[in-house]
């Protein structure tokens, strides 16, 4: 997908469902690639919907909603950026909170993964891929839905929707949502209280989406080595609030604007020993981040030009992250991509170059070249070769940790890590059935790793060089009765930590030799349906992985059940972790085992 049109191609699958019948072009449109988007230990997230993604890799503490490092073709989970239809979103204290989005998922579309010459263009300070989602249109209706299940769970859950025509052309929208999850944890001092509430207006024409919304999400959660390998139960207390404008328009000539402004304020409390609150040091941060996004294309005959602005401007107050230079800075970012259009064989080949320009009052700039083919023909034909570069500075928690003392120690000189991505990739349909497949060789230079030395009671913030190469590959069938999604990657990585003492990685390093997905959806009839996701991966190895081995079987199922006589309805039978597998997704943080669930909804 070309960067930003995710959101607006939101926008016009609105436009096209309730607005008068313009005629506008053809869209992508980014449907899951996962089975079940309901976790069965909580409340479901944004992020629940990446736990089986083939593109994506979710390391999870206690579950992913609680805490997730979302990583991308072997990246560290710093290097993943978000996008909420224009707004680049992160976290300036650290990337554990980059997908802390107190947004329900019902507003949102499946997300889309932009990796490459797409992620060049389109993300912003993410080295390796973004994961980007459209604001859905407003539908008129609702959902209720409340579950229980093992170790004290329980859930409740309220959306509801109402539109109204304005003139001929234009809807007007609103909707809200309201979710609470408790559970006394799947393991001793495992504990999660949950709560989030938001709501949206939307303005929907032929052309165009307006949203304007807020959100709040409070979490506490406990879980044993939460982020120290070192025996203590742990602790989090999250609250996060984001209000967010965002602006999508495209039209019958491939013309695109796309605008949006936000502010995110992010406070972290983190206890080392719950037993013993503050006693290390208190671990108290609070993050504000606010931003403004401009995107577009503006078609010329054969040839159009892309663009996108970006700009943020942090701050960040804390009682532990004060060994830095700064505490507050500004990032922007421009990109300025021209294309041509030319008929090449039985398809069109597509030539796109040009570069973006990264800037930051604390660090300087740095420009980066984009070049790419990309030809395309009938029957989902699609071949194309590209380059890409990005560049990316380091978050507060890696500057300002103390480097000498204390269980994080930072780097003060940490500076801009510099991405390098050359690929090749094909696509082709056949039978019903859908084909992509790329492979590509990552050069980074500088990235920002943590890392463990024996005898040493602390994790260091350390530079590091690697050379990624990978091979991603996915099927798609769908039918009326089965949707079938298979994922495979392989990566293999070399790296260099220089001079610096390193005996393991707890990100960089802590990667997948190969992994395989399967998503299922069966729709039995009678109003069954069997959704699974399953994943087997074989992870490189890691000193800090002590238990769970390095080969893992991971599973979650739903069986769901709609009664035909009771329009509306839905009962449903979750399970996390189905085969109870010990595997520790993050090295030395203990597994989450297996979680079950009983849940009942209702729909108008």
């Amino acid at each position: 997908m070309l960067f930003l049109g995710a959101g607006a191609a939101a926008s016009m699958r609105a436009a096209e469902a309730d607005g008068p019948q313009a005629r506008l072009p053809d869209f992508v449109v980014q449907d899951s690639r996962v089975a079940n988007d309901e976790p069965a230990g909580t409340l479901a997230m944004p992020v629940s919907a990446l736990r089986y993604e083939p593109r994506v890799d979710v390391q999870a503490r206690n579950f992913a909603e609680a805490q997730a490092d979302v990583s991308i073709r072997g990246g560290v989970f710093e290097a993943t950026g978000v996008r909420i239809g224009a707004a680049a979103l992160s976290d300036p204290q650290t990337g554990h909170y980059f997908f802390e989005l107190p947004i329900a998922p019902e507003m949102l579309g499946a997300p889309a993964v932009l990796t490459g010459l797409d992620n060049a263009a389109g993300g912003f300070n993410a080295g390796t891929g973004t994961v980007s989602y459209a604001w859905s249109p407003v539908r008129a209706g609702g959902r209720v839905g409340v579950a229980t299940g093992a170790n004290a769970y329980r859930r409740g859950s309220l959306y509801g929707a109402a539109t109204r025509a304005v003139g001929e052309r234009d809807v007007l929208g609103a909707d809200f949502a309201v979710a609470q999850s408790r559970a006394d944890g799947a393991v001793p001092f495992g504990d999660h209280d949950f709560s989030r509430a938001n709501g949206r207006l939307q303005w929907r024409t032929a052309q165009a989406q307006t949203d304007a919304f807020v959100g709040y999400q409070r979490k506490f959660f406990g879980w044993p080595n939460l982020y120290t390998p070192f025996g203590f139960n742990e602790t989090e207390n999250l609250q996060t609030v984001l209000a967010l404008v965002n602006h999508a328009w495209r039209d019958a000539q491939g013309n695109e604007f796309n605008a949006a402004a936000f502010y995110r304020r992010n406070k972290d409390d983190y206890e080392f020993n719950r037993a013993v609150p503050g006693a290390s040091n208190p671990f108290q941060h609070t993050t504000w981040l606010r931003g403004v996004d401009l995107a577009g294309r503006v078609q010329l005959a054969d040839a159009a030009v892309r663009y996108s602005v970006d700009a943020s401007r942090d701050h960040l107050e804390s009682t532990a992250l004060t060994f830095g230079r700064f505490r507050d800075r500004t990032l922007a970012k421009a990109a300025l991509v021209p294309e041509l259009a030319r008929p090449l064989g039985a398809g069109q080949l597509l030539t796109r170059a040009g570069a973006t320009f990264d800037h930051s009052d604390r660090d300087g700039s740095a420009w980066s070249p984009l070049a790419g083919l990309d030809w395309r023909a009938d029957g989902g034909r699609r071949v194309r070769f590209e380059y890409a570069e990005t560049t990316q500075l380091p978050s507060y928690t890696a500057l300002n940790s103390n480097p000498g003392a204390g269980l994080f120690r930072g780097n003060p000189d940490l500076g801009r890590a510099r991405a390098r991505n050359l690929e090749l990739a094909a696509a082709a349909e056949w039978r019903g059935w859908s084909f992509e497949a790329a492979v590509f060789r990552r050069w980074d230079d500088g990235l920002v790793d943590w890392t463990f030395r024996r005898g040493v009671v602390a994790r260091t913030a350390n530079p590091v060089d690697t050379t990624t190469d990978g091979l991603e590959a996915l099927a798609i069938h769908r039918s009326s009765r089965v949707d079938v999604t298979l994922g495979y990657a392989w990566l293999h990585k070399r790296s260099d930590y220089g001079a610096a003492p390193v005996d393991a990685s707890f990100y960089a390093l802590n990667f997948p030799e190969h992994r395989a997905t399967a998503a299922v959806r069966w729709r039995i009839g009678g109003g069954l349906e069997l959704r699974s996701d399953n994943e087997y991966r074989v992870q490189s190895p890691n000193v800090l992985r002590v238990t769970g081995g390095d080969r893992a079987l991971l599973s979650s199922a739903g069986l769901y059940y709609l009664p035909p006589a009771w329009r509306g309805w839905e009962f449903s039978v979750l399970v996390d972790n189905l085969w109870n597998s010990g595997f520790q997704e993050v090295p030395a943080v203990p597994a989450s085992p297996r979680q079950w669930a009983l849940a009942a909804a209702f729909r108008w």
